[in-house]
């Protein structure tokens, strides 16, 4: 089945406020979650689809990315989710899980201990540092980066063939023990399970019983373009598989943006300041200037420009949303040092015919702020 449009899919218009795409999802994720819709494979696709869309664009940088370039703007940094965890990280939608939960699908929608199955794996981070260019115009980076994965002995059951499981003893399975103090029961984890629910009674040899090994894998993670300094990207399912062979959690990329020699960033706009010698400020000139992608432009200088005079050049910014920031580039007039013989016979020419002022007032700081 081809992908629907995310707007589409949360029955919203493009351009829609964060509260509205909020909203939309609370109400499909009620209606189509699969505690509340066991067996039903269509309310299973309806809530993934659901959920796929809201982590996009409830998410600033990737909501730019899909609104500029649709599904390929943010391919790798959504993925597939298990229906519990899929609600991991929205709590500012629902508030306590556990009461939400219980009111709407009878139980608790955290997968944890006692539970006696599969957990989520631990999420991973990672940091790169990428060239101020690739942050404006976005790239592509290969990275390499160890994980546990399932034993490939064991399947990442941990138990060793022929044998399996037991129900631990101590907890009878619940992955937790009550002390009561008092009035109170308090549960604690089981300290003989570690909140598992059961034993393993001979443990695989190569994991030794942890279902998982330590390995190592390389991946290319995409970086949109427009990305800021200390962002992330989310790469789905490739941490930590669970224990018991649980799903994998997520692997988030930060990102450190190293400084241009040349450029600076202002969110959508760059910056950049160029030479211009006095006779090219007095008189006005066309000037050559590369861009930060290399492309040459040619930069109209306005006769009796001031030194700190910023021009703007329209598209030349940075990409993200939909559009681009301009450029700006600072003019800053060079005051040669040494003249030429013949170059100071002029100055002193110019200097005669135009007059100076020898009692200059000082400017008002209005005017220098301009």
């Amino acid at each position: 089945m081809a992908k629907r449009d995310y707007y589409e899919v949360l029955g919203l218009q493009k351009g829609a406020s964060k509260d509205d795409i909020k909203k939309a999802y609370r109400k499909l994720a009620i209606q189509y979650h699969p505690d509340k819709n066991p067996g039903n494979k269509e309310a299973e696709e309806k809530f993934k689809e659901a959920t796929e869309a809201y982590e996009v664009l409830s998410d600033d940088q990737k909501k730019a990315a899909y609104d500029q370039f649709g599904f390929a703007g943010v391919e790798g940094m959504t993925g597939g989710q298990d229906f519990a965890s899929a609600f991991h990280g929205f709590e500012d939608i629902f508030g306590d899980f556990s009461n939400i939960f219980d009111t709407f699908f009878g139980g608790s929608g955290r997968r944890g201990s006692g539970s006696g199955g599969a957990r989520q794996g631990a999420n991973l981070r990672y940091d790169i540092e990428i060239p101020f260019k690739d942050a404006v115009f976005g790239t592509k980076v290969e990275i390499q980066y160890s994980r546990n994965e399932s034993c490939s002995t064991c399947k990442g059951s941990g138990a060793a063939n022929g044998s399996g499981k037991k129900t631990c003893p101590t907890c009878a399975g619940s992955g937790q023990v009550r002390h009561s103090q008092g009035f109170f029961s308090v549960a604690s984890t089981c300290p003989s399970c570690g909140g598992d629910g059961y034993i393993i009674e001979q443990p695989c040899k190569d994991c030794g019983g942890a279902g998982s090994q330590k390995k190592r894998q390389k991946i290319m993670v995409t970086i949109p373009s427009g990305v800021e300094n200390g962002r992330r990207v989310v790469i789905p399912r490739q941490g930590d598989v669970g224990p018991g062979g649980g799903a994998p959690g997520d692997l988030y990329v930060f990102i450190r943006v190293k400084p241009h020699d040349y450029f600076e960033r202002q969110d959508q706009d760059l910056y950049c300041a160029v030479p211009v010698s006095i006779t090219q400020a007095v008189l006005g000139a066309d000037i050559q200037v590369t861009t930060l992608n290399g492309k040459t432009i040619k930069v109209k200088i306005p006769a009796g420009v001031q030194n700190g005079k910023l021009l703007r050049v329209r598209d030349e910014g940075v990409p993200a949303g939909g559009r681009r920031g301009n450029l700006y580039i600072k003019l800053m007039i060079q005051i040669p040092a040494k003249l030429s013989k013949r170059g100071k016979e002029l100055m002193e020419e110019l200097s005669r015919i135009e007059g100076e002022n020898e009692s200059p007032k000082p400017i008002p700081l209005s005017e220098m702020a301009n």
